[in-house]
């Protein structure tokens, strides 16, 4: 049997390490590797998708990072409670043309016992941004740990 840790309930230390581990594993832009995350049932509401199971995940993470380009995400806890996480989040990327956006947004997490996520309801906009605007420019992977987060940059 998976396990994830942390794991519920969660306190405000172990909310926040499962935060920064997601958002560590998303900017690996892995799919698989973000996949195991979930439960192999997992529901998602992804914007205006809504799909459930790891492969659906995968496949909607592949075409996610082949649309957005040179793709940089920070989360922050938002609230907690026993087995349900909330963040907010932004993320930086470009599509190919060179556009530069910004994209806002908040995401509702529940957990099973192992610390697994079996439910994400994510809701996000996009803002076109100047690539001179950009606030997320570390190279490739996850944040470092030296760069402010979300309240830190005063986003």
């Amino acid at each position: 049997m998976d396990v994830r840790p942390p794991v519920p309930p969660f306190t405000r230390e172990t909310a926040i390490e499962k935060v920064r581990k997601a958002e560590d594993a998303w900017n690996t832009q892995d799919p698989v590797r973000v996949s195991l995350a979930y439960t192999e049932d997992s529901r998602w509401r992804n914007r205006a998708e809504f799909f459930s199971g790891r492969e659906a995940i995968v496949a909607f993470l592949k075409r996610k990072w082949a649309r957005e380009l040179d793709y940089r995400l920070v989360k922050e806890l938002w609230a907690f409670t026993g087995d349900h996480i909330a963040v907010r989040f932004q993320y930086e990327f470009r599509d190919d043309s060179g556009q530069w956006y910004r994209a806002h947004g908040n995401e509702q997490w529940e957990f099973d016992a192992n610390g697994l996520m079996r439910r994400r309801e994510a809701s996000i906009n996009d803002v076109p941004i100047r690539e001179e605007e950009r606030k997320f420019r570390w190279v490739p992977g996850p944040r470092p740990a030296d760069h402010p987060g979300l309240t830190g940059l005063g986003l």
